[in-house]
């Protein structure tokens, strides 16, 4: 028998889907409270436990706001053509919004190393700063990020071809590579010849490639649940928004990390 969300689901005049009634909302909101109010008593050094549990909370929250985004789409009625149209847009408009806050990275990497002041010694890298050999480690990463968006691509095709195997081989290697790029990035913080506090040129480095790890390991949770969604049969060769906004978001981290490798790791070290 029909529910009468799915008899009014039937005589709707339009192709979009309205949302049903949601917790995650207000469940986030206190998420976000908890955390803006934890943050500042751990930066006071008063206690650590309401970020943790804010922290906790916001995993709760995306955790079930993703699997209810998941089961809806896995129906045409609710995630229609015109609704898939939206949500592309969306995500290109995520990804611009993301472009801007790296933009700001880099002004602030060629204001001050295309403008050396006194307090870089009028010379970049500044004095006493001793930068990272860039056909090393990011060279190896910037080779195991390239391989990545190849696998990405792969996945991409066998899935219009309607190959899971295949598919899901591609996304597990995506995975794989951007897992080893973290650990690769992690163990070169943990050599690296300057501190966070060591200036401007340490700032920089660390805001920049930092943030950029942190887009990786976002990409890799995206990516992940493609992976055991492709599994299951979940993606279609004309059905695949999920897919498809995780291989957008992943070519985007290779382009910055490019960006990265040449001007910061090559040309301003």
């Amino acid at each position: 028998m029909e529910t009468t969300a799915q008899m009014a689901e039937k005589l709707k005049p339009h192709p979009y889907h309205m949302v049903d009634p949601s917790p995650w909302p207000f469940v986030g909101s206190i998420a976000a409270l908890f955390i803006a109010l934890g943050g500042a008593l751990f930066m006071h050094q008063i206690t650590i436990v309401p970020l943790l549990i804010g922290l906790g909370i916001l995993v709760f929250t995306m955790i079930g706001w993703w699997r209810d985004v998941v089961n809806e789409a896995q129906t045409d009625e609710k995630h229609t053509y015109p609704v898939r149209i939206g949500l592309r847009y969306g995500m290109v408009f995520f990804i611009i919004s993301e472009l801007m806050l790296f933009a700001s990275f880099f002004w602030a990497f060629f204001n001050a190393s295309l403008f050396p002041t006194e307090a870089t010694g009028g010379v970049w890298p500044p004095v006493g700063i001793d930068p990272f050999n860039p056909f090393r480690l990011p060279y190896l990463n910037t080779l195991l990020l390239l391989l990545s968006g190849t696998t990405i691509t792969w996945a991409h095709h066998a899935m219009l071809e309607n190959n899971r195997k295949d598919m899901v081989r591609g996304t597990g290697l995506t995975v794989l590579l951007g897992i080893v790029f973290l650990c690769v990035q992690i163990f070169e913080y943990a050599h690296a010849p300057f501190a966070f506090t060591g200036g401007i040129y340490p700032t920089l480095f660390y805001m920049a490639t930092g943030f950029h790890g942190f887009h990786v390991f976002v990409g890799i949770v995206f990516l992940t649940v493609c992976f055991f969604r492709a599994r299951k049969g979940h993606f279609k060769p004309n059905h695949h928004v999920g897919f498809e906004a995780a291989a957008w978001y992943w070519h985007f981290v290779d382009i910055i990390w490019l960006f990265l490798f040449v001007f910061v790791y090559w040309w301003g070290g």
